[in-house]
């Protein structure tokens, strides 16, 4: 019998089961595909954007070079946000140190949540499919047994096949769950190591912003 055919000749908890393995396969693929792409090209883009704005005369002609490097948009924000307003507000109030702190430590956390978006979907597809997957055989064993038991005879063959089917649902859940496991913790590098070059240049934009008026360079 193949998964087709367990699918079709399951009861509803059975083919929710599947239902619920597949779209989470489905969708832990789907971010790591587009998590891959988007880190290589952010990886790229920070190296570039960094040594384009070191290379700078100003900040303004670093922001220009910016547009065409932080296609991403993780550094521009940093250096926006040392470009301190005075608006009246509390976000105003307090020394340039502490405002150029907050202001950088704002943007910081929007550009990595950029980076960590879709991290939790990986971390909880591969900490639950295996558990989906035993729910799923547990229930088809419960289901065999009670086959057996109307059936009769108990023979090896009456419970190694409808047992063996139901095992398909853990394989199932293991499948699912091991990409997901792998794609978070490779992913979860490049993430932090993307992470600590922002780190690194908020700090440097605070010291170089708090020692000398870089917007009129």
């Amino acid at each position: 019998m193949n998964a087709a055919q367990l699918f079709w000749q399951g009861d509803a908890l059975t083919r929710g089961v599947a239902l619920l393995l597949l779209a989470m396969s489905v969708g832990s693929w789907v971010v790591i595909v587009w998590k891959a792409w988007l880190l290589r090209r952010a990886s790229a883009d920070v190296v570039r954007s960094l040594a384009a704005f070191w290379s700078s005369i100003s900040v303004a002609e670093a922001l220009h070079k910016l547009q065409a490097f932080d296609r991403e948009a993780l550094v521009i924000p940093l250096v926006v946000a040392t470009k301190l307003e005075a608006n009246g507000t509390l976000s105003s109030a307090g020394d340039k140190s502490q405002q150029l702190t907050r202001a950088l430590r704002d943007a910081l956390h929007a550009a990595l949540s950029k980076l960590h978006y879709g991290q939790v979907l990986l971390a909880t597809v591969g900490a639950t499919a295996p558990f989906v997957g035993l729910l799923g055989t547990v229930w088809g064993i419960y289901h065999a047994l009670i086959g057996i038991a109307n059936a009769g005879q108990v023979t090896i063959d009456k419970i190694s096949g409808p047992v063996g089917e139901a095992l398909i649902m853990t394989a199932a859940g293991l499948a699912v769950a091991i990409p997901a496991v792998l794609g978070y913790n490779v992913l979860g590098r490049v993430i932090g190591r993307i992470e600590a070059q922002l780190e690194g240049f908020a700090r440097d934009l605070r010291e170089l912003a708090g020692t000398q008026p870089v917007w009129q360079v």
